[in-house]
């Protein structure tokens, strides 16, 4: 190769790296790099711009509604807004898929994780359907029929008066209206109770028959009182007036304020109402 080839060649290199050179700069100044701003990602951009912070999620929170409803039949949704919790929802009806049946307001109350303040406030809307009752309570016991040759008793005259705590079946059954059916009831509701003290609690007795008070008598009641400063609260919660949250509160009192001196003590607490105090007064002694 001579000189003359050799200059050729070294003008031809010369030109070919001044091309890309030129390329390559061209390429920078035309490209997302031409300036700073452009080689920011929009994203990170976006992140340089102020804005107010903003939570992740703002959930209103639902507030609780109070209707009333059967806890047999009502659905999640009527549940849900009742305030119940959907892990609630779903254990109320499993145990209606098992065949569970809410026969009083106070099986409602066994619900896992119910409180006993969602209980008092859901309690005056829980209504449970007659359908839902054991069938036996629409049949009444069969009254063992009575022979032709045996004298019935002879009913009372207008008038004519039974002393209600002293009276025994049969004398009870002499009353116009009352069966053994009844007589065996009022005897039994005058056990529970101590004594009756006012023919009024006769109503007690589920479906009565109003005509057949005109025949009883309350003469110098002496009723069986309750200790409430040494029962224990099973022995409380037995009387047919005290439940079980006020034979609670009874022992809860006695705990943290000594003995009760009176029943107007616990008239402070919730669950205590002025007409539930006033119906326990005969019944109870300090």
């Amino acid at each position: 190769m001579n000189r003359n080839d050799r200059n050729i060649m070294m003008a031809a290199l010369l030109v070919a790296v001044a091309t890309l050179v030129a390329v390559f700069w061209l390429g920078r100044a035309d490209g997302p790099e031409a300036s700073p701003a452009a080689s920011v990602p929009a994203d990170s951009a976006r992140l340089r711009v102020s804005s107010p912070r903003q939570p992740y999620y703002a959930v209103p929170a639902s507030r609780a509604e109070r209707f009333p409803f059967d806890p047999n039949t009502a659905d999640s949704v009527q549940l849900l807004r009742l305030g119940l919790q959907p892990w609630q929802v779903r254990n109320i009806y499993k145990y209606r898929a098992r065949g569970g049946v809410y026969r009083r307001k106070e099986d409602f109350a066994r619900l896992y994780g119910l409180t006993v303040k969602q209980y008092r406030e859901l309690e005056p809307y829980i209504r449970i359907s007659a359908d839902y009752q054991p069938a036996a309570t629409l049949v009444r016991p069969a009254e063992p029929a009575v022979s032709d040759t045996l004298r019935r008793p002879a009913k009372l005259q207008a008038g004519e008066h039974v002393v209600l705590n002293t009276a025994d079946t049969a004398l009870l059954c002499r009353v116009p209206g009352i069966g053994p059916y009844y007589a065996r009831q009022i005897v039994r509701r005058g056990q529970l109770l101590g004594g009756y003290v006012s023919v009024g609690q006769l109503d007690e007795i589920a479906d009565f028959p109003q005509q057949a008070k005109q025949y009883f008598v309350v003469d110098r009641p002496q009723v069986r009182k309750l200790n409430v400063n040494r029962l224990t609260l099973e022995q409380l919660r037995r009387h047919p007036y005290i439940n079980y949250y006020q034979a609670k509160a009874i022992v809860d009192y006695r705990r943290l304020h000594g003995a009760i001196g009176s029943l107007d003590d616990l008239s402070l607490l919730p669950d205590f109402t002025p007409e539930a105090i006033e119906r326990l007064r005969p019944y109870v002694e300090y």
